[in-house]
């Protein structure tokens, strides 16, 4: 390399490392890690995937609306609402599982370490990159549905849309966390893939199954309601199904208006119930990355 470009080619390093020093680590861990995402297949097949499947219901959910006083865009809620139960912890979960023994394992997990970084940092870098993917997917795949159903029908029921958007986001971040724990406590992506399963059918399909195996051994005798409020936000898409649908026009569609009359639980408690379970896990795994053994 020439003097001159020696010299032209310095300063320019010294304004990335003095950017770099200005970012902080949790948002450098962030942007890698979003990096990394977008340039992955995987991320961008969920996200069209995501997009026909939500484009799909929309053309089914808004055609019998038409001679109805339902909003096009409430019927369409309640089967996105349906489809993010499913397929958006599913994502979440195959996004966040090999977070950290992926960088175990392909060796860089030790060169990231010898930056001045705390654990925590790169387990909330990981975390905020990966909500940011799953933010852009959820996103840009219901979107494709709205506009869809505004072009044909109006904009009518927007309100309950942007909701089960907002709620569809949260109840993901829910699963990255699960999912980063997971990451955080094993050595292998494949013992981290088990536990990731794992918990999808748990919270998914086996929870509500054991749940509505009690109620009917319970022979139709009551239960207290307040065991039955613990019962639904112990399990995070219990939460998300009557934060969504328990409300407004989606919930005489969906048939949750019953369960959250006769609920305690509010919107505010809902949510509150979707934060703790994001949070804990993601403590959780912080605390397990930090004393686990390189």
């Amino acid at each position: 390399m020439t003097t001159e470009a020696t010299s032209i080619a310095m300063p320019a390093a010294k304004r990335r490392a003095a950017e770099a020093a200005r970012t902080p680590a949790v948002l450098t861990i962030a942007r890698r890690e979003l990096a990394e995402g977008m340039r992955n297949r995987w991320v961008v097949s969920t996200t069209i995937l995501m997009a026909a499947l939500a484009s799909a219901i929309a053309a089914l959910g808004s055609a019998p609306t038409g001679s109805t006083s339902t909003a096009a865009l409430d019927v369409v809620v309640v089967g996105l609402a349906s489809l993010t139960i499913f397929l958006v912890p599913l994502i979440a979960l195959l996004i966040s599982h090999d977070a950290i023994t992926r960088e175990a394992e392909r060796g860089t997990l030790l060169l990231l370490l010898s930056h001045p970084l705390a654990r925590w940092q790169i387990v909330a870098g990981k975390f905020l990159g990966q909500l940011a993917i799953l933010t852009l997917a959820t996103v840009i795949g219901f979107s494709f549905a709205a506009g869809f159903v505004v072009w044909q029908n109006g904009s009518a029921g927007w309100q309950a849309f942007v909701v089960m958007t907002a709620a569809s986001i949260l109840l993901g971040a829910v699963f990255l966390s699960l999912g980063l724990l997971a990451s955080s406590a094993v050595q292998e992506s494949s013992t981290a893939a088990g536990i990731s399963i794992g918990l999808w059918l748990l919270f998914v399909a086996i929870y509500d199954m054991a749940l509505l195996a009690f109620l009917v051994a319970q022979g139709g005798h009551a239960i207290s309601g307040w065991i039955m409020d613990l019962a639904l936000v112990l399990n995070p898409t219990d939460a998300y199904r009557l934060l969504t649908l328990g409300e407004g026009s989606s919930s005489m569609l969906s048939g949750m208006g019953g369960v959250f009359d006769n609920s305690g639980l509010t919107p505010g408690l809902l949510v509150a119930a979707l934060v703790a379970w994001c949070l804990v896990p993601l403590a959780a795994a912080m605390l397990v990355f930090s004393r686990r053994n390189l």
